[in-house]
């Protein structure tokens, strides 16, 4: 491991930082971004840092302030307000108490900052508190905890790091462990840095750098220890292996995402199948490496105290698949079940959901569970370090985490248990949505509702250029992403319900909305553009919802397909043919659908809206194409036909993209029991009244 230092680096944040929050917390920020930057250190929100620094009151008293890692922020990305202030001398005297609750700590921790507004302390506030140092960092450094989760782990450590050290056995973080690390250091106060058994490294400093460049120093030193005791390698996967492994995903992961929805929740997945990974998972020692636990109490907050290893038969039957996804997530329930009565018994606990959170899957990779992308991937990349470690240090002998009974204690601990309960979960979450035609004007306008109701959302379409542009439009994140789709082709819409499934774990949400327009009489039709028309939005929505219908059932968990169809389906208009029947033809194959699909729980209604044109700078690309001609056919400049259907409404309003987005939203999240219905988003046009 190498210093990330850089002198022009820092000076850039002294000169952005220093003139409002001054050079000691500027620089702060600078290591700790740097620290927050390397995944062999800390991951997702792990670690804290702190400096003492002089703060002035509205009295005008000086007083030492501890600035440490707010509850919420990651190293990685830390700005100076995420370091809240609180007083360093009273922190202190708090540390040297014989008892606290871990409660009372976090009050006394709240009422002596200095900012009211700032986010809470980190909950080892009082173990920087009582280094005389000014900077302190901490980190859950891999090389550390594979040397420290061994039963020879203090020899190990001493072996590897030298002298001066002062070492601390494992004690669940809070105020008990900021008090035995006060004792050690006060037995040990000439040592060169802490290390905290199965938890991490403490090295600190007169200078950011200093305290950075010494930590950095001593996870090499562990680094080339453990290098210098190889352990016996797992065979990684070639690319054919891993090709299959992609495939294999996406067939399996609406299987596995049935199981794991027994418990009443949607769950989204991520998949992970590098060449290392699938290795691992396809070595003889998986089942030894899960059974070990995780290598830190930090982690089980995320990924629970154990992973769930998934076996599948050979072969592409669903039900023997089935059988074997649904045995090894039941074996893992009970288990938990198991777990839970051993360890809570006396206590008052509130019993957390019994989903596993990781799923090791030989020949397949590994499955993330969680309420979105982001916690689904989160546990993935623990995963992904925690098997490495595990096998990495195979070379100094086995593994061994902590007890299952301390583990218990800090998944139910009570500042965690606080925690449950609050917050208000968006009536879509965990849904996964596709919408086809996603890179126009109505399937912006849909992605954004569906995406603020909390739904994972895909845009399918045949443009990938204007894919781009579109999901540029609703912003980055997890949870959007883009598909290229061609609706006209089963297999192109196949492979990319595939995809989805593999990026997310399935789907609960189709939105068929691709379309395109023709402008011309009957008489005057042209036989291709007719049957081109026919072919997108008829045979369109056909192959999509055929598709759509075959992955809910398969899935098992319910869902919705909701039609963005037309106002022309009842009040059609001249010059309009190909385009009102082809309209036609899907509407009532999705009443039929409703009437073939309700027995798996699937909804299926349709929206009718008129006359969307854009949706934040979105054009509507059926409204490029005919819009002109369109205009012509009423005695109309193009330039005033936005304006036309305004005024041709009941309400005289302009429909937007987001309003054919509200409706959708309004059936995909079950606000009534509603299957084969039509609701207009048109204004009210009184010759399409549904009838």
């Amino acid at each position: 491991m190498q210093s990330r230092w850089n002198d022009a680096d820092a000076q850039a944040y002294l000169d952005r930082y220093a003139p409002r929050w001054g050079e000691a917390l500027a620089l702060r920020v600078y290591s700790s971004r740097l620290i927050g930057a390397d995944d062999a250190l800390v991951l997702h929100g792990g670690g804290n840092t702190s400096v003492k620094a002089p703060v002035t009151t509205l009295l005008g008293d000086t007083v030492e302030a501890l600035y440490i890692k707010g509850s919420g922020w990651d190293l990685a990305s830390i700005e100076p307000q995420g370091f809240p202030a609180v007083d360093c001398a009273h922190m202190r005297r708090v540390v040297r108490l014989e008892q606290l609750t871990d409660e009372a700590m976090v009050n006394e921790q709240r009422t002596h900052m200095f900012d009211a507004a700032s986010p809470n302390p980190s909950i080892e506030t009082l173990l920087h508190a009582f280094f005389p140092a000014r900077f302190v960092d901490h980190t859950h450094a891999d090389a550390i905890l594979a040397l420290t989760n061994h039963p020879e782990g203090e020899a190990y450590v001493r072996q590897a790091l030298g002298d001066g050290l002062c070492i601390v056995p494992y004690v669940k973080p809070g105020f008990d462990l900021a008090r035995l690390a006060a004792a050690c250091f006060d037995a040990q106060p000439d040592c060169v840095a802490m290390v905290l058994m199965q938890h991490g490294l403490f090295t600190w400093g007169e200078t950011a750098r200093e305290a950075y460049e010494h930590h950095i120093a001593l996870v090499s030193k562990a680094e080339a220890f453990l290098a210098a005791h190889p352990p016996t390698p797992s065979v990684p996967a070639d690319a054919a292996r891993v090709a299959a492994a992609h495939q294999r995903a996406g067939q399996v992961a609406p299987l596995l995402r049935r199981a794991l929805s027994a418990d009443g929740n949607r769950w989204i997945l991520g998949h992970r199948a590098t060449p290392a990974l699938l290795g691992q998972v396809d070595d003889p020692r998986l089942d030894a490496w899960v059974a070990a636990g995780p290598l830190t109490p930090d982690h089980v907050i995320r990924t629970k105290h154990l992973g769930c290893v998934v076996r599948l038969p050979d072969g592409d039957d669903d039900a023997a698949l089935q059988d074997a996804v649904d045995a090894a997530i039941g074996a893992y329930r009970a288990a938990y079940d198991a777990y839970f009565d051993a360890h809570a018994a006396g206590g008052a606990y509130r019993k957390l959901d019994t989903t596993p959170r990781v799923l090791l899957v030989p020949g397949v990779g590994v499955f993330g569970v969680g309420d979105s992308p982001k916690a689904a991937r989160i546990c993935l990349d623990i995963t992904e370090h925690t098997l490495a470690v595990k096998e990495g240090c195979e070379g100094l002998g086995a593994f061994e985490g902590l007890p299952t009974t301390d583990l218990f204690e800090v998944e139910y601990w009570s500042l965690e248990q606080a925690k449950l309960g609050k917050g208000t979960k968006k009536p879509l979450a965990g849904r996964v949505a596709v919408v086809t035609g996603g890179a126009g004007a109505i399937g912006v306008g849909v992605a954004k509702q569906l995406r603020a109701a909390g739904a994972c959302v895909v845009l399918a379409d045949r443009d990938e250029a204007a894919l781009a542009r579109a999901a540029k439009v609703l912003g980055a994140g997890a949870d959007v992403r883009t598909v290229v789709m061609d609706v006209t082709i089963a297999a192109s819409v196949a492979e990319a319900f595939q995809a989805v499934a593999a990026a997310y774990g399935g789907v609960d949400i189709v939105v068929p909305n691709a379309g395109v327009a023709l402008v011309d009489a009957i008489v005057d039709l042209d036989d291709d553009a007719f049957r081109r028309v026919m072919e997108v939005n008829a045979t369109g929505t056909f192959l999509t919802v055929r598709e759509a219908g075959r992955q809910l059932v398969r899935q098992g968990t319910g869902g919705d397909i909701v039609l963005v169809s037309t106002k022309n389906v009842f009040g059609p208009g001249a010059r309009f043919g190909a385009y009102s029947a082809s309209k036609a033809a899907a509407h009532q194959l999705c009443k039929v659908a409703a009437l073939e699909l309700a027995p798996a729980g699937v909804r299926v209604n349709m929206v009718n809206p008129d006359a969307v044109f854009d949706t934040d700078g979105v054009p509507s690309g059926l409204w490029a194409a005919v819009g002109p001609d369109r205009a012509r056919s009423k005695g109309l400049d193009p330039s005033e036909l936005q304006e036309h259907y305004r005024q041709r409404n009941l309400l005289k309003t302009t429909i937007s993209g987001d309003d054919v987005g509200r409706a959708v939203v309004f059936f995909a999240s079950g606000q009534t029991p509603t299957t084969g219905a039509s609701l207009p988003v048109d204004g009210g046009v009184a010759d399409a009244f549904p009838r």
